[in-house]
């Protein structure tokens, strides 16, 4: 894993204040562990803070270790080894584009390509602060590659070309449903169902003489196990 280190202080704010909303479930995840084990606590709140801001800046890490009650460097510590947090700033929309074997075979190169084109290079925002893309390991998804998770959510079965749609209707402010983007049913066959469809399989007496490859017109008298 290379070093993952907070942003530059020309990019830090010069303070964090938790919003209503996250504030409230920070302290509903505080419920959950023993006063004593409030530490505990510290990835959920942690990514409260990433929903809110979209990032992890240093004055957000440093109010979350007051409201834990731990040294600042072991809240730094977490930050800077889970992937899962953005140490700098990011798009409105981070394109997290999975680039591991099964995504490439499929095509995630050239969903890379677009990617360079239309918001610049791995790790950029794009000029508008719309988006911003990264390569990671694999997500999971791999029965649908290549895909892209976009923010929260999968979208799959990607090609240049609707990938280059879904940006172009994201800038323009549209919404664009998650999930796949050919016809299948989340992550059946493509069309339909392929396999497992012969009716004979689950109703016997729809079926009728099976002949098996190089068996013998006529079994011998005792090929029952009997001894005549």
């Amino acid at each position: 894993m290379s070093v993952r280190r907070l942003a530059p202080a020309a990019q830090q704010p010069a303070s964090f204040t938790f919003a209503d909303d996250s504030r409230a479930k920070a302290q509903w995840w505080l419920t959950k562990y023993p006063e004593a084990r409030r530490a505990s606590a510290v990835i959920p709140i942690l990514w409260l803070v990433q929903k809110q801001e979209g990032w992890l800046s240093k004055p957000a890490i440093e109010a979350v270790a007051e409201m834990l009650g731990m040294p600042q460097i072991r809240v730094l510590e977490i930050a800077t080894f889970y992937t899962m947090f953005n140490l700098e700033p990011v798009g409105k929309y981070l394109l997290q584009l999975c680039g591991t074997t099964p995504c490439m075979l499929r095509g995630a190169e050239d969903l890379k390509t677009i990617c360079k084109h239309m918001i610049g290079p791995k790790g950029a925002t794009s000029a508008d602060g719309n988006f911003t893309w990264i390569e990671v390991e694999c997500l999971g998804a791999c029965v649908n590659a290549p895909m892209i998770q976009i923010n929260d959510y999968f979208y799959e079965d990607l090609s240049p070309e609707i990938l280059e749609d879904i940006l172009k209707r994201l800038a323009a402010g549209e919404t664009v449903p998650p999930g796949n983007f050919v016809r299948r049913d989340t992550s059946a066959p493509e069309g339909h169902a392929l396999t497992l469809i012969d009716e004979r399989l689950y109703d016997g007496s729809r079926g009728g003489p099976i002949t098996l490859p190089n068996a013998p017109e006529k079994l011998p008298a005792n090929a029952d196990g009997g001894n005549g």
